[in-house]
């Protein structure tokens, strides 16, 4: 069985409104992660806690961040940093790649991605 990680459901309709307007790196990476292709199902803007990650897989406990030159200013990045950890707590490891490489080296990125799958052991289900 699989550990079930807590979200405010007050996130869904603001996740849902991230969906239909994503920036073009996250566009990007969708098309080359979704149904299956790096052979794990991935889903976008998805509400874990109190923080919306940008794609994460059940699966692997593994949520998927592209930040945007926001990301670069002190205040978000300690924003970040909070968030990262409080994710890490639940068990839930992120992957950041900044929206430049996605848009200009997306093999890379895609690569980068699936070495960690291939490096990190999947999570065993809750009672192995």
């Amino acid at each position: 069985m699989r550990k079930i990680i807590p979200y405010n459901q007050k996130l869904v309709p603001l996740a849902k409104k991230l969906r239909q307007n994503m920036t073009l790196g996250e566009i990007l990476l969708w098309n080359e992660i979704k149904n299956k292709q790096l052979g794990f199902r991935f889903s976008r803007q998805i509400p874990i806690d109190e923080y919306i990650v940008d794609f994460y897989c059940k699966d692997l406990f593994l949520a998927i961040e592209v930040d945007g030159v926001t990301h670069t200013y002190e205040d978000q990045s300690l924003k970040d940093e909070v968030r990262q950890k409080r994710l890490e707590e639940l068990g839930v490891r992120v992957l950041r790649f900044d929206d430049f490489d996605v848009k200009n080296k997306i093999k890379w990125v895609v690569n980068e991605i699936l070495k960690y799958i291939e490096t990190h052991p999947q999570p065993l289900p809750r009672g192995e």
